[in-house]
């Protein structure tokens, strides 16, 4: 395993939906939903040590339609993960990823030995 030394990393990558998704009906066969179903899910469940959290943008901003972020305990996971999730339709053809930020909580207290600035 190559975990992180003790707390996770956070990717969050802002990504853009490409026509394609658009045109698929949300419900339904054929759909995204569905497509979320049989593709992406089965690829999650892979790696455990890596999990997503899913944020609607689109209302608020033009820079991307989404926020997927991602709480990585396990480098090697999430470097697999992304190799599959590039491997599908996810990747460049329904969704434009356009840009990943990876993060540590609490970075800057913590070099500090001080108390954490969030919650």
């Amino acid at each position: 395993m190559n975990a992180f030394a003790d707390k996770p990393v956070y990717f969050f990558w802002l990504v853009k939906t490409a026509p394609a998704w658009l045109a698929l009906p949300p419900l339904g066969a054929g759909g995204r939903f569905e497509y979320v179903e049989q593709v992406i899910k089965p690829i999650l469940t892979q790696f455990p040590q890596a999990s997503l959290r899913f944020f609607d943008a689109e209302a608020h901003t033009a820079v991307c339609s989404d926020v997927m972020l991602w709480t990585v305990h396990d480098s090697a996971q999430y470097s697999a993960m992304v190799e599959k999730l590039r491997e599908t339709l996810f990747w460049d053809h329904y969704f434009q990823i356009l840009s990943i930020i990876p993060a540590l909580e609490d970075q800057y207290a913590e070099h500090y030995e001080q108390a954490r600035v969030g919650h």
